[in-house]
């Protein structure tokens, strides 16, 4: 049986008034829904490609403290951190090429064209 309308208008209303960064996860867990096992596969290589492993406030001290790095010594606990998290975003460098990979073969194409489909987009000057 087929949604009606009434139901379909809401659910894009509510997928409209989403933030931009939870439009992510809604269109993954909709896939999830009506994927075949094929599909299911590829949303959930896409999910690691695009999911970075530190909250924005992580990704912030990351910089903040390659940035002090590197204009005089860290501290002990501040090095200690920073070396917790340049782990953290080695090993889901590792992952996310690796799930690249098994994409590019799932789609039959060249790891270059996967690599271009998910770079981050960037803010033009008109």
């Amino acid at each position: 049986m087929a949604p009606s309308v009434n139901i379909r208008e809401k659910a894009i209303a509510l997928i409209q008034d989403l933030p931009q960064e939870r439009l992510v996860d809604v269109v993954q867990f909709l896939e999830n829904l009506s994927a075949s096992p094929e599909l299911a596969g590829e949303a959930k290589l896409i999910r690691v490609i695009t999911q970075n492993p530190l909250t924005e406030v992580q990704q912030e001290r990351l910089v903040e403290l390659r940035d002090r790095g590197e204009q005089s010594p860290l501290n002990e606990p501040e090095h200690q951190e920073r070396l917790s998290l340049e782990d953290q975003m080695e090993a889901w460098t590792v992952q996310r090429l690796e799930a690249m990979i098994k994409l590019a073969e799932l789609r039959n194409t060249d790891l270059q064209t996967i690599n271009q489909q998910f770079q981050p987009q960037t803010a033009t000057n008109a």
